[in-house]
């Protein structure tokens, strides 16, 4: 129970302890001391009363001195003891009444005492008198004996008095002496007691607090550790996650570089297949003129001859830059790849740019299919070209053929007019593709941007929380050697 306390309860109810036994010793003192004062009080009180019955005593012996003088010399100087006497007697016995009104033997004493004191001064003053008129009549008066026995009975209840005082002091220093040796052996033991008892509740709160600290401080250690751990493993995994997206951001550049390619061949491709148009248009009116007069078609074969080598040409033409659009396809697709791999090795971060750059490598697989096509209407046109050519020179010799062959070569014309129309949206095609390509992959881009920038941000972070680490490890490691200094000590 003890061990589940609070800090502050368990350094209290040590506290608490400490004064409640410091309180127990106080009161046990305050009451030895008080009993040593009213021990010591009764000691004064009886000595008092001593003092008292011994001045009482005194005075009466004084007057009678007083009186004996007096008689002997007749010289009133000799009567000044007797005259101080009278008073003190008096002051004396009213004295010793207070000092003894609780106790009822003495005040029955000072009951006896008072008439005798009475009598032997009134037999002092009548021989005192006497004196005055006759020597001869005081010594009679004093021979008589009267006073001596009054001052005997004096003599006696007084002696009575002092004894029965004498004994109560003995009792009552008896008493003090007790009181205080009882006062000397509290406040000594008492305190020995409350220090060992106070060393005692310092020594288990110490004890106790050591080993709570001790192991709060501890598991801080192993937290610490372990966010030291994390940090370390965070920080690496920004360090290697900022690599892989400096990677990417490369990538994306030059497929955003091939993109841009693609776009402009595409552009070239639409310009020369419409360049083709026209002069498959050019074909056809050719070939319906030489519909209207098979005379003119000699005339012309020339001029169409020169028109199938130069579409001949661009047809050509053509093919290298279906060959370059090819390449760049492929190109393009490795990039895709390429990304697609960087993309997964990112994690969550590079899902999205995984997603883009599958659909970027479906896009180049349509742009390479869609140059194929291109290609085996290239050569299509290539081949009707080829058999326009042989027409014509068929019909440079044989006019009789030449309608047939100027319907072929109409026909031709014709298909290479829709191939070419095919070839332009094809291009056309490409080149939006790209452009859109182009787009997303600029969109990636920023996105990889801020993912590289977050990846940044984490791993500032990541090493802030690695410093706090550091510093939550050194603070418990100072606590815990303080703990057991304390401990130790």
């Amino acid at each position: 129970m003890f061990g589940r306390w609070t800090f502050g309860r368990k350094v209290g109810a040590g506290f608490a302890v400490a004064a409640l036994a410091l309180l127990v010793i106080a009161i046990t003192g305050y009451q030895s001391a008080r009993s040593l004062l009213a021990n010591n009080a009764l000691v004064q009180h009886t000595e008092a009363v001593r003092v008292e019955t011994a001045k009482l005593l005194a005075a009466v012996v004084d007057a009678e001195t007083g009186q004996r003088g007096f008689v002997i010399t007749g010289r009133e100087e000799f009567l000044e003891p007797y005259n101080q006497a009278l008073g003190t007697v008096d002051r004396a016995y009213l004295e010793l009444r207070r000092l003894t009104a609780d106790n009822p033997e003495q005040q029955r004493r000072l009951d006896l005492l008072k008439p005798q004191i009475d009598t032997k001064l009134d037999e002092l003053k009548r021989v005192i008198a006497e004196r005055r008129t006759s020597l001869e009549a005081a010594a009679s008066r004093i021979a008589a004996g009267e006073g001596k026995v009054a001052m005997e009975s004096v003599r006696r209840i007084v002696k009575e008095m002092d004894d029965d005082e004498a004994r109560l002091l003995a009792v009552r220093e008896a008493a003090a002496e007790d009181s205080q040796e009882i006062t000397k052996g509290v406040i000594l033991w008492g305190s020995i007691a409350a220090l060992v008892l106070t060393i005692l509740i310092g020594w288990i709160i110490t004890s106790s607090l050591s080993k709570q600290i001790g192991a709060a401080v501890r598991n801080m250690q192993s937290s610490s550790a372990e966010l030291q751990a994390a940090a370390n493993q965070q920080a690496s995994s920004a360090t290697e996650q900022a690599t892989a997206m400096t990677q990417i951001a490369t990538t994306i550049r030059e497929l955003l570089t091939t993109s841009h390619q693609i776009a402009e061949s595409a552009q070239r491709v639409s310009q020369i297949a419409g360049e083709t148009a026209g002069n498959a248009r050019g074909g056809t009116a050719t070939v319906a003129k030489g519909s209207e007069s098979v005379a003119t078609v000699r005339k012309q074969v020339d001029q169409i001859v020169a028109h199938m080598a130069d579409l001949s040409r661009k047809a050509q033409q053509v093919g290298v830059v279906l060959d370059i659009v090819s390449e760049l396809a492929e190109q393009t697709n490795i990039l895709a790849i390429n990304a697609t791999i960087e993309a997964a090795g990112a994690g969550e971060a590079g899902r999205r740019f995984g997603v883009v750059a599958d659909e970027i490598r479906k896009l180049a697989d349509r742009v390479g299919t869609s140059t194929k096509e291109i290609r085996e209407m290239v050569e299509g046109v290539r081949s009707a070209v080829n058999t326009t050519v042989m027409a014509t020179e068929a019909g440079s010799k044989a006019v009789d053929a030449s309608a047939v062959q100027v319907a072929e070569m109409a026909s031709s014309f014709k298909q290479i007019a829709s191939l070419v129309v095919t070839t332009t949206d094809a291009a056309r095609e490409i080149e939006l593709s790209t452009k859109q390509q182009a787009t997303a992959v600029e969109q990636v881009n920023v996105a990889i941007s801020d993912i590289a920038q977050a990846s940044k941000e984490t791993e500032a972070s990541t090493t802030q929380t690695l410093m706090t680490a550091a510093q939550l490890a050194s603070l418990s490691r100072d606590i815990l050697k303080l703990v057991q200094s304390d401990t130790t000590a």
